[in-house]
């Protein structure tokens, strides 16, 4: 597109080269480190320290997915979702099979909770990507406390997907496999 609008460079070049090369990297640091955090945490028995306790404390199953979620928001406070995937699922996926949970429902809900990570402070990459569009005068609290509705939102939809999961996460599906 930039040479068929005559707006090509060389240094526009190499400078998209670079930030997909920053990119890349940070995806790789994260994928490196939730891999590591992960291996280390299972083979410590991480995740039947977890399970046992999650079990122990007798909030049932719902608990339990109560309980992932919100840790999924709170991560996503401070991490990608990438990160989050893979530090969370190889622990609480096996946890939820002990409850009898779907697992094409809990991959759908957790995917629809961690569109809260792009929004939510204090590093959420859509707070910063808004920040950069909008006037000086605009300052980060006022961005902060307008996302608030659309995080609202979200914990809102996912509720809706665990009420009504026939019409919204199985549908689809269901609709494939007629």
């Amino acid at each position: 597109m930039t040479i068929f609008y005559k707006q090509f460079s060389l240094q526009m070049l190499k400078d998209s080269l670079l930030d997909t090369a920053k990119t890349t990297a940070m995806v790789f640091i994260i994928l490196f480190g939730a891999s590591a955090f992960t291996g280390v945490f299972l083979s410590l028995d991480g995740d039947q320290i977890i399970s046992d306790w999650v079990l122990g404390i007798g909030i049932g199953k719902w608990g339990a997915l109560a309980i992932m979620l919100l840790i999924v928001f709170i991560l996503g406070m401070f991490i990608d979702w990438l990160g989050i995937v893979m530090i969370v699922f190889p622990i609480f996926l096996p946890l939820m099979d002990q409850f009898g949970f779907d697992r094409l429902f809990i991959v759908a809900i957790t995917a629809v909770m961690l569109q809260t990570c792009f929004m939510t402070p204090p590093f959420g990459f859509a707070l910063f990507y808004i920040k950069g569009i909008v006037p000086d005068t605009v300052k980060m609290k006022d961005i902060y406390k307008g996302v608030i509705p659309f995080i609202a939102i979200i914990v809102a939809v996912v509720v809706l997907c665990i009420l009504f999961p026939d019409q919204l996460i199985y549908w689809l599906p269901n609709m494939l496999a007629e």
